[in-house]
């Protein structure tokens, strides 16, 4: 029976928690430890998975190297985010001794290399695998994805979003504002040209009504779904959840249309670089927004596809539970994850 052992930070009620996962092979499932304490089974373990942000704010000799005992959970207390915590992460990896034989250390990460602190500091070849939202991933998991509708002909109801529920016309919710940012540069040149209504924390935005984030967003034609960083793969819950799964026509910043391409159709989305600038975008806006026949065509996808949303962190550990039962023996050592993932 093969085991896997995840070492990854969940939300929970009291903030931020270590959560340890087993996995029988037949049958591969998620089984909760208790924080601060050492996994069960890590010897026995076919992998361990290990959150980049751990690795750079958490304890720089965790997890423990085999057959070496846990330190006290006083010992487990994360550090400051920082280089030099994630050096002596790194450091504390590579010397930790010899692992268990034919266990597989998995990288897991699903922040874009801009807000990835450390990574030119891991030692070449510690990690086996690599897992996240980058597609030519080890383990590939993204934040969300379109899948075929069993019946396409059998269309839902609610298929196109009635236009009578949308009361505004352009929605973004966001949580953190940094004018450095490409997206609140380009917010500051769309909103000269047309009313943008702003949610979240910091900035100019409102808090989220109690009604929730799709209710809100369901009340707008479009949805700035803009990533904080533009990167390879990078598309996050901005898009799948915040936008499409919403009922509004997401307005994308973040990796060129190609890439967005490749896991949706084209049809879907509006994407910034279509125009050669923020005014351009918000005369097509406003053109959409007065010809309901060419707006609801960007909805058509909905005909052949529906919304996946990942569950984190259920869903990346089942991943890595399938990829050991169907890697087998064969062994791999990933040998400059900066250059990997930075490129």
């Amino acid at each position: 029976m093969r085991r896997l052992c995840g070492a990854a930070r969940v939300p929970s009620g009291a903030g931020w928690e270590r959560e340890w996962a087993e996995a029988p092979q037949e049958a591969p499932r998620a089984l909760s430890g208790r924080p601060g304490r050492g996994p069960r089974g890590y010897g026995e373990a076919q992998a361990v998975l290990f959150h980049h942000r751990d690795l750079v704010v958490g304890p720089p000799d965790w997890p423990p190297p085999w057959g070496v005992r846990a330190r006290t959970a006083e010992a487990l207390e994360p550090r400051a985010l920082d280089y030099e915590a994630a050096a002596a992460a790194a450091e504390a990896l590579a010397t930790s001794g010899p692992r268990p034989p034919g266990q597989r250390w998995v990288w897991m990460n699903f922040e874009s290399p801009s807000h990835s602190p450390g990574l030119r500091g891991l030692a070449r070849n510690l990690f086996n695998w690599t897992l996240s939202y980058r597609a030519d991933s080890d383990v590939f998991v993204p934040y969300g994805y379109l899948y075929p509708r069993s019946h396409p002909g059998q269309q839902p109801s609610g298929l196109t979003p009635p236009l009578s529920r949308k009361q505004g016309l352009v929605a973004w919710v966001v949580s953190h504002w940094d004018e450095r940012q490409a997206r609140v540069r380009y917010y500051h040149q769309l909103s000269q040209h047309v009313a943008v209504d702003v949610f979240g924390r910091g900035g100019p935005g409102q808090p989220v009504p109690e009604t929730g984030l799709l209710h809100t967003v369901a009340r707008y034609k479009f949805y700035l779904a803009f990533e904080n960083s533009q990167h390879l793969d990078y598309i996050t819950e901005k898009l799948w959840r915040n936008a499409l799964l919403a009922g509004a026509v997401p307005v994308v910043l973040g990796p060129d249309r190609a890439n967005y391409e490749r896991f949706m159709p084209r049809g879907a989305f509006i994407h910034v670089d279509d125009f050669p600038s923020a005014s351009s975008l918000a005369t097509y806006l406003l053109f959409l927004d007065r010809n309901p026949a060419v707006y609801l065509r960007y909805f058509h996808w909905r005909r052949s596809y529906a919304v996946h949303i990942t569950s984190f962190w259920d869903e990346p550990w089942c991943r890595v539970c399938q990829a050991v039962q169907r890697a087998g023996d064969r062994p791999k050592s990933i040998g400059n994850l900066a250059s990997w993932f930075e490129r």
